[in-house]
């Protein structure tokens, strides 16, 4: 699985990040992204929800791992 580690990277680079990663796969997938930024818990949710996304956010100790994929199967989202 692939890790995106953006923890010291505040708004909006966790997303441009993760869209630039995005950008140069296809097909299903499954990541995890961490991040120490607290607008990460707005911001990846809307994205995740506006791209079809599924999502599983674990938050600890001032860090917030999202789990994110997609499954052209059954995708759907999960908080």
């Amino acid at each position: 699985m692939q890790i995106i580690d953006t923890c010291g990277l505040k708004c909006p680079l966790p997303i441009l990040k993760l869209e630039k990663y995005l950008s140069k796969i296809s097909g299903d997938f499954t990541l995890k992204l961490i991040t120490d930024d607290e607008m990460a818990i707005i911001d990846i949710p809307l994205f995740c929800q506006q791209n079809n996304y599924a999502y599983q956010l674990d938050k600890q100790q001032g860090t917030f791992s999202f789990l994110i994929s997609k499954n052209s199967d059954k995708t759907k989202k999960q908080s």
